[in-house]
C-alpha cells in the first residue's frame, strides 16, 4: 500500500499492485486494473519512487 494524496488534499492508500498506468495530465491519473481512476497531486515520478520503496520491503521482509 503507497500514501498519496489527492486533488482535495485528502490521503488516499492504494494497493500499489494494482497499478495499470500512470498518467501526467498535468496532475498524476492513476488507473488501477480494476478501471478505477485516480486523480492525486504526487508526480509519476514520486508515484514510481513509492511503488519501488513499498516492493523492496515486501522482498525484504518477506511479505
Amino acid at each position: 500500500m503507497i500514501k498519496l494524496t489527492g486533488l482535495n488534499n485528502k490521503e488516499l492508500i492504494l494497493n500499489a499492485e494494482h497499478i495499470e498506468k500512470l498518467e501526467a495530465v498535468p496532475e498524476s491519473l492513476i488507473t488501477l486494473t480494476n478501471g478505477n481512476k485516480y486523480l492525486v497531486r504526487e508526480s509519476n515520478e514520486e508515484i514510481v519512487s513509492k511503488v519501488l520503496e513499498y516492493k523492496s520491503k515486501i522482498q525484504r521482509f518477506g511479505l
